[in-house]
């Protein structure tokens, strides 16, 4: 049964950090790309970062240079590390295998 699983997210405030991580039960993971989306409320969900089985990663224009995804194909992990958060930052971010979707991590940036 594949599940994906994320975590880390939070109450930052502007200018802070979050890495989320989702866990991947995944069959042969490292043969996939794995993405990060986000929604946020009265939005549509949009992609934030893919990073493809050779690790290359693809950022939104939003979140290039603040935000950088990664994996761990031997943990079945992905993360997303989130610098220099902004409002408009906030959203559920869902991590994304095939056409798995995890249940989505809650991301707040407020003062």
């Amino acid at each position: 049964q594949v599940q994906l699983v994320e975590s880390g997210g939070g109450l930052v405030q502007p200018g802070g950090s979050l890495r989320l991580s989702c866990a991947a039960s995944i069959r042969n993971f490292a043969f996939w790309n794995a993405d990060w989306y986000r929604q946020a409320p009265g939005k549509e969900r949009e992609l934030v970062a893919t990073i493809s089985i050779s690790g290359t990663p693809n950022y939104a224009d939003s979140v290039n240079g603040r935000f950088t995804i990664s994996r761990d194909n031997a943990k079945k992990m992905v993360y997303l590390q989130m610098n220099s958060l902004k409002v408009e930052d906030t959203a559920i971010y869902y991590c994304k295998v095939l056409t798995f979707w995890g249940q989505g991590t809650q991301v707040t940036v407020s003062s």
